[in-house]
């Protein structure tokens, strides 16, 4: 009995650290692909002081249909705070601060929502619907990271709007013309990817598929 008992013990400590392993993956994953977010903020795809593309929501879109919301709000969260040790922030009051570069960014993670979606439909090798899901999820994604840089742009940079603008109305198109031509950009960007090796999208444990789309 008692060696029964050990037996278990020793297994239920190997799951725990096992688990535990796999959650600390998870995290190193989220912290890289967040890197790589950063780094790809550099690119320039400025046009004047208010339109951007951001080429970093690429990996964070990928990394959240891979790992699902909750990792996808951590790299987020992380891209964000990227910003501050690299003096990418542009600073006006702390609130505003916070709602750029913290609320906005870790929402983006919201892509993660699609998750389990996504990987259903690839592994049923239901191409078509695949694309159709990374597009949706990269609109949520950027939707709900675009509406805080709304929100900071009327309350906070209002009185800097461009030809004397409303600041609802100018908020709205430039970051309105920002997100839609990033979640563009991160559409075609993942869909190609999808159709290179949709893999990509989903954890090594859950793979079914090998990259040329044929059963393993």
């Amino acid at each position: 009995m008692l060696l029964l008992l050990l037996c278990e013990l020793v297994v239920l400590q190997g799951g725990f650290f096992m688990h535990r392993k796999a959650e600390l993956q998870i995290w190193i994953e989220g912290t890289i692909v967040a890197a790589i977010a950063m780094v790809l903020s550099f690119i320039p795809t400025n046009i004047g002081s208010s339109f951007s593309i951001s080429l970093g929501m690429v990996p964070i879109t990928l990394y959240a249909l891979r790992r699902g919301t909750k990792a996808g709000f951590f790299s987020a969260f992380i891209w964000g705070l990227l910003h501050f040790p690299l003096a990418q922030v542009y600073y006006l009051t702390p609130i505003q601060v916070i709602i750029e570069y913290i609320l906005a960014f870790g929402f983006a993670g919201f892509a993660g929502l699609y998750s389990g979606k996504l990987t259903q439909a690839i592994k049923n090798k239901e191409y078509a619907k695949s694309s159709r899901i990374i597009i949706y999820a990269t609109c949520l994604g950027t939707l709900m990271r675009y509406f805080w840089h709304f929100i900071a742009g009327v309350v906070f940079w209002g009185s800097f709007a461009l030809w004397g603008m409303n600041p609802w109305v100018f908020s709205f198109v430039m970051n309105g013309l920002s997100g839609g031509a990033t979640a563009i950009v991160t559409s075609v960007v993942l869909v190609i990817l999808l159709k290179i090796n949709p893999n990509l999208f989903i954890p090594t444990s859950l793979r079914v598929i090998s990259p040329n789309n044929e059963a393993e």
